[in-house]
């Protein structure tokens, strides 16, 4: 990894070398053939010597240049100080380049029968090239924007992909838990069973399977959904294991009525939902207790599932399944270092989440 990271860092500092080259030898070709066209011609190496001088002088002080343009961009919000900075820095860019150039000149010229002083070169070089050194600096600063800009283009369609391919798991996992063999078997003997004392209650129960496979299947294409959306998907689910637990599961909502309109990652809470049932309650045979809650802190939206089971013992660390897994790389992918997905223990295990607060 380092290595092709070198790599990559030697291509490009040799593919900026090449580029500045050939814009000074097509210059010096100018150069050239400008002379020669007026009467004074020139040699081509002194064409070629002078102008590389000149462009390897923009291509050494175009690296100071090209980290103002990087920390200092020219975007909606404090646009006016990135301004003020680059118009000082363009104006250092000119004067640092008329003074390189003087004294390469100057000591070029020191062996030849006409030295050339530092003052004389520096004055010449104010004269005709000040304003042509400005539009090179904005030529710089353009073209390291426009990169930028084409990088984060890129960045935000790879973005865009791996969150449709995150969603797409998201959605697969969901319908892979509701096919797990076990849980199917478990749906369908209490089906069976209700089939002889109630088919009223039976029948309930098909419909419940098919909308929340249904759901699995056709749910909105959007990353995220409100919370009232959520939990109406976690409802079905519920409804499906007391059927399996009977008396033994209680779920008890603590949901604040604004957050019912917040936006929450589309089947996030479903894993969290099902490893509290998995690991708080179906292994004892006391009633268990899963509690959901969500509330706003600030400009976070804060969802906890909490069970009232044996938690983590000591010294144990938890191991994510692959829902839980996925759910902390979707988050991630959603909200970069701006949520949490902590897991703790508080009597039993408390699972957290806290995503930026958003409406819409």
């Amino acid at each position: 990894m380092v290595e092709r990271l070198v790599r990559q860092t030697w291509l490009r500092w040799l593919l900026a070398f090449g580029l500045w080259t050939f814009i000074g030898l097509c210059f010096a070709g100018q150069l050239y053939l400008s002379r020669a066209n007026i009467g004074v011609p020139v040699s081509w190496r002194f064409a070629i010597e002078r102008s590389l001088a000149d462009w390897y002088v923009f291509a050494l002080l175009s690296i100071p240049a090209l980290w103002l343009s990087h920390r200092f961009r020219l975007e909606r919000n404090g646009w006016q100080k990135s301004v003020l900075i680059h118009i000082m820095g363009s104006a250092a860019f000119s004067l640092s380049w008329m003074v390189l150039r003087a004294l390469v000149e100057q000591w070029e010229s020191a062996l030849t029968e006409n030295p050339v002083t530092f003052s004389a070169a520096f004055s010449h070089a104010l004269v005709a090239t000040f304003f042509f050194n400005l539009l090179i600096y904005a030529v710089v600063v353009s073209i390291s924007h426009t990169a930028e800009y084409y990088t984060k283009y890129q960045d935000r369609t790879l973005h865009a992909a791996e969150l449709e391919k995150r969603l797409t798991e998201a959605r697969l996992q969901a319908l892979q838990m509701q096919l797990n063999p076990h849980f199917l078997f478990n749906t369908l003997h209490a089906i069976s069973a209700l089939m002889h004392k109630d088919v009223e209650a039976a029948d309930r129960m098909i419909a419940r399977l098919s909308d929340l496979l249904r759901y699995a299947l056709e749910s909105t294409e959007e990353q995220e959904v409100t919370l009232e959306q959520e939990v109406d998907f976690l409802d079905r689910y519920l409804e499906i294991e007391r059927t399996r637990f009977g008396e033994r599961l209680q779920v008890v909502k603590k949901l604040s009525p604004e957050t019912l309109q917040a936006r929450i990652p589309n089947l996030i809470l479903q894993p969290l939902i099902e490893n509290a049932i998995r690991h708080g309650i179906e292994p004892h045979a006391r009633k268990g207790v899963v509690e959901i809650s969500a509330h706003r802190q600030g400009e976070q939206l804060v969802v906890q599932v909490r069970d009232n089971g044996n938690g983590l013992p000591p010294g144990h660390t938890f191991k994510e399944g692959v829902g839980l897994a996925n759910s902390r790389a979707r988050l991630q992918q959603l909200y970069p270092n701006e949520h949490r997905f902590e897991f703790n223990n508080d009597g039993g295990m408390v699972v957290t989440v806290a995503i930026p607060w958003r409406l819409n």
